[in-house]
């Protein structure tokens, strides 16, 4: 039989897991719940909550079992279902109300059998609508804020915008209300931790809160997220600052090889534990609010001051563009969204350089390009209109389009909080400075509505 991995380097991620903090982010089990589709909602709700029960006891033993086999720390266990915006469209098509009412008792349903046996989140709550709406769809938009308000661990995906048909202007108005909405049901606006935006919302996200089961999915796939900040900024800091770039991105693409091949295993191992088919890696580096595992400390690694500062972005592109270079060499199945998190509550050096100011949302969007982020877990004042959280969206969907890339927006209105107030989320959501919106007027701009038409890029695509 072929050696798939050699001793060394078996052993060099055996000192990346004592002495680095690498884990894997999250084992994500992605289930079709198609076959629940009825007329009926009892009849459904039932269907979901046998499939979840069945296949996330398995999902948390498998999880369980591979972890003490191998001394790998699994962070977060994960479902991804089909978008519940088809499940409804049958209760709806006869009437938005009982489709709306209908999907708050689905996530509730799902919520305590999810909770009951020790999956994380759950996501799926979705709907696409960048190019129109659904009766399905226009259920979930009106409803999410009161399923996620009354769950734990629903989490919910709109995807507003495509490089095929341009941007939704009209979901994203109505769901910039959403978002205000939910963030005055739950304390702090934490609910609205467990809802992005997104453009080009790819099917096979292990990241919540955009994942959801594709329908080019089978019945049920296992993703994997992998993480590793910590592994690779000790690499950076062992390499010392005479270091050219070219040596810096050769070092960090060889991190991310060992990084995605434990990931692989992992991923391969659980899913032959359930039985279902192992689907990919996704190769971003996510950081978390732990000391030592900061996305924004390997940039200050490479010799910025601080994370936002010029250089940002360069800074940002080498670690993104070897990551990607290394991981796919290790894994058969690269997926997801594949870059870098630079989510700002989550990361506490991210955290830090907004503190000082380094790290602002228009440094957010310009520092999106070069990777999948987007505008994540930022904290604004509870007071910023709608307009303009919908004119902050709809910049992010239109470099998602124009750069044909995956990218999403979580956004949290705290209320009665001002620019510079500190809010603690709690746990693996970490703690962020409110940040300050400009209050430019852009309400005459987003209301014209309509629909963005998309970039010449969509004549590449055929």
């Amino acid at each position: 039989m072929p050696r798939i991995f050699a001793p060394e380097e078996i052993g060099e991620v055996v000192e990346m897991l004592l002495f680095q903090d690498l884990d894997i982010r999250s084992v994500t089990l992605g289930l079709s719940i198609q076959d629940c589709i009825s007329h009926s909602v009892a009849d459904s709700i039932g269907c979901i909550e046998r499939k979840v029960g069945v296949y996330g006891e398995k999902l948390v033993k498998a999880v369980d079992k591979v972890a003490n086999k191998y001394g790998v720390k699994i962070v977060t266990k994960r479902i991804a279902l089909t978008p519940i915006s088809i499940v409804l469209e049958a209760i709806a098509k006869n009437s938005i109300d009982k489709a709306v009412e209908a999907g708050i008792e689905i996530a509730k349903a799902i919520d305590r059998i999810a909770t009951s046996i020790g999956i994380d989140y759950v996501g799926g709550y979705s709907a696409f609508v960048h190019k129109g709406f659904t009766h399905g769809d226009i259920a979930v938009i009106e409803s999410f804020p009161d399923a996620l308000a009354s769950t734990q661990t629903i989490a919910s995906m709109i995807n507003a915008a495509s490089t095929y048909t341009g941007i939704n202007v009209d979901a994203v108005n109505t769901v910039s209300r959403k978002i205000v909405d939910l963030a005055h049901k739950t304390p702090k606006g934490i609910g609205c931790t467990r809802f992005a935006v997104m453009a080009n919302a790819p099917e096979d996200n292990p990241f919540v809160p955009g994942a959801y089961h594709g329908l080019g999915e089978p019945e049920t796939v296992v993703n994997v997220a992998v993480s590793g900040p910590g592994v690779i900024e000790a690499v950076i800091k062992r390499l010392g600052e005479k270091a050219d770039m070219r040596t810096l991105h050769d070092y960090v693409k060889r991190a991310a090889f060992k990084i995605t091949r434990l990931g692989e295993l992992i991923g391969r191992e659980v899913a032959k534990e359930i039985g279902a088919q192992f689907g990919i890696v996704d190769l971003s580096v996510a950081p978390s609010p732990k000391i030592g595992d900061s996305v924004a400390r390997i940039l200050e690694a490479m010799g910025l001051e601080v994370a936002g500062a010029p250089g940002s972005i360069a800074a940002l592109y080498i670690l993104v563009d070897a990551v990607k270079k290394g991981g796919a060499m290790a894994t058969s199945s690269i997926g997801g969204l594949s870059g870098a998190f630079i989510p700002v509550s989550e990361d506490w050096g991210m955290t830090r350089a907004a503190m000082l100011g380094a790290i602002t949302i228009d440094r957010l969007e310009a520092m999106m390009a070069v990777c999948n982020t987007g505008i994540d877990m930022v904290a604004i004042p509870g007071d910023t209109p709608p307009e303009t959280i919908a004119a902050l969206i709809l910049d992010v969907m239109a470099v998602g389009i124009a750069l044909d890339k995956a990218l999403g927006v979580r956004i949290i209105p705290v209320p009665n909080a001002k620019p510079g107030d500190v809010v603690d989320f709690g746990g693996l959501l970490g703690s962020t400075v409110v940040m300050n919106v400009p209050r430019y007027n852009t309400k005459k701009f987003v209301e014209r509505g309509g629909l963005i038409p998309p970039s010449i890029k969509r004549l590449d695509k055929g």
